[in-house]
């Protein structure tokens, strides 16, 4: 069994974390709110005083942060926890930042010898504490064969896009696309139920025609057809609107950078950008429904 440090235990690195403890190994865990450290022990962790305490000695170190300024901030400035663990260390960031952090980070660990991999996950806190997720990872053939054996443990599907920072490419182009498709879907539905076509009719209809996508299928944003979708739980997350934002931003920093056109991105973001500034940040993202409906 290694021995893990693990850095960011919110929603969903709590239960990544958790999941690694079942399997048996030991775990350092810290995080800036006393709370979460505090459920982690109660669930087997050892609590870390700091964050260079959670690197030190350890076979593996994980980390869960908010955004690329922060793993910055972890890895090679105020902490530089790269200076702190040990040489045979496995780095794994399964943060979903922007894909120059990324790169910049993994090259600046593998020019000290270590391997790191960028692994952000998409399956959301369901896929977090069932041990479901997808990750997508970016780095070396060594790294990632390193990082399988514990990804496996915290995911279902696990995929190796290619060299540092292929992970944030893979897990920012899936999102933009998944944003995109289900504001398409909730127009959709609108239109059908101004048209006088209820949603479960037009469900039957067009997911088994070509209109047919997984925003429909698996969580369509009408109440009614889809029984653990958000929308038949007052469009409680799930992935809330904030952190759909979030991706879809990174998307256009990124198309930005190599200058690819996503006019449909772009205006993704617009409009759950909107969703946002009026205040609906907490709401699930397929509860854009609502907003196109004029029922916010």
């Amino acid at each position: 069994m290694a021995s893990i440090g693990f850095i960011g235990l919110g929603n969903m690195g709590g239960h990544m974390a958790h999941n690694l403890i079942k399997a048996g190994h030991s775990l350092k865990a810290f995080d800036l709110f006393d709370a979460a450290v505090e459920t982690a022990v109660s669930r087997g962790a050892t609590a870390a005083a700091t964050a260079a305490d959670a690197a030190t000695d350890v076979d593996v170190l994980i980390t869960m942060l908010p955004a690329g300024k922060h793993v910055r901030s972890v890895y090679v400035e105020n902490d530089a926890l790269i200076d702190v663990v040990n040489p045979g260390t496995l780095i794994i960031d399964s943060s979903t930042i922007d894909v120059q952090s990324a790169r910049d980070v993994i090259a600046n660990a593998t020019a000290k010898g270590i391997d790191m991999i960028d692994a952000p996950v998409s399956g959301g806190v369901g896929g977090a504490e069932a041990g479901t997720l997808t990750f997508m990872c970016g780095g070396s053939d060594k790294a990632y064969a390193r990082a399988k054996p514990f990804l496996d443990i915290m995911g279902k599907n696990v995929f190796h896009a290619g060299a540092g920072g292929n992970g944030q490419a893979a897990k920012i182009c899936n999102n933009m696309l998944l944003g995109i498709c289900m504001i398409g879907t909730s127009e959709a539905f609108n239109l059908a139920d101004k048209l006088g076509l209820d949603a479960q009719t037009f469900f039957d209809i067009s997911s088994t025609a070509s209109g047919q996508n997984w925003s429909m299928t698996s969580y369509c944003p009408a109440p009614g057809p889809i029984p653990t979708s958000p929308a038949n739980n007052d469009y409680q997350p799930g992935f809330a609107v904030d952190m759909m934002l979030k991706d879809l931003r990174l998307a256009q920093e990124a198309a930005r950078s190599v200058d690819a056109a996503t006019p449909l991105g772009k205006d993704s973001e617009e409009i759950y950008g909107k969703l946002s500034d009026d205040g609906h940040g907490g709401l699930d993202f397929s509860g854009v429904i609502k907003m196109l409906a004029g029922k916010l």
